[in-house]
């Protein structure tokens, strides 16, 4: 059975730093992209970053574009976000997520991944 689970949230004031983990179990992680996606109270879930399967190739969303890092660590089956100079509105819970088998690209689109975590929640507060 495929399954992703997050880690590493907390409470941080603006500044702060945190890492998140996304580990797999029940598959290859190697074969997939995997990207991490956050929504905050009343919003969309959106994409903040995304890794491709070899770890050559990244995005990350405009305002986490210089703060936050992706990686991976395909032997260990694990995924890490890793996050400095945190602000107010980087509030959210904070999925990790993978795309199907056959894709070798990122994506920005929720309905483009099709294994999601439960999420970890990430509050900044002052």
């Amino acid at each position: 059975q495929l399954q992703l689970v997050e880690s590493g949230g907390g409470s941080v004031q603006p500044g702060g730093s945190l890492t998140l983990s996304c580990d797999a179990s029940g598959f290859t992680l190697a074969a997939y992209v995997v990207g991490w996606f956050r929504q905050a109270p009343g919003k969309e879930r959106e994409l903040v970053s995304c890794i491709d399967r070899g770890g050559d190739w990244t995005i990350f969303e405009e305002t986490v574009r210089g703060r936050f890092t992706i990686s991976r660590d395909n032997a260990k089956k694990r995924v890490f976000l890793f996050m400095v100079n945190l602000k107010l509105e980087d509030t959210a819970v904070y999925y990790c997520a993978a795309r199907r088998l056959t894709e070798a690209l990122c994506n920005t689109y929720v309905d483009q991944y099709d294994y999601w975590g439960r999420g970890t929640q990430v509050t900044v507060s002052s």
